[in-house]
């Protein structure tokens, strides 16, 4: 995936934002700007491009000097679906670039 077509996608509107992710940012405080906002200025931190959902990454951005991580990949229609969002922390992240040991590449 590269980060200039996910911006552009978004910038279209052409977006979804999965149950998972809605729930997730309802959690985190995380508003409908603040993602538009991490994708726009933030960067791709990891491509998974065998992930059996379909190719995906996870951007980096910051929200208030706050770190924030969304995973997106694509829909059938080429769509981007926001498929997790969230404050990456222990026990996962040791920082916002630096996963723990043992943590999954989901979260």
């Amino acid at each position: 995936m590269e980060i200039e077509e996910i911006r552009d996608e978004v910038k279209r509107g052409e977006y979804e934002i999965s149950f998972h992710a809605e729930t997730e940012r309802y959690a985190e405080d995380i508003t409908l700007h603040d993602i538009e906002t991490v994708i726009f200025d933030g960067q791709i931190l990891e491509e998974y491009p065998d992930d059996p959902r379909g190719p995906s990454c996870l951007i980096l951005g910051y929200i208030q000097n706050r770190p924030v991580h969304i995973v997106c990949g694509y829909t059938s229609t080429k769509w981007i679906r926001m498929v997790t969002v969230y404050i990456p922390k222990l026990p996962k992240w040791i920082d916002e670039k630096t996963r723990a040991a043992g943590g999954d590449k989901d979260a």
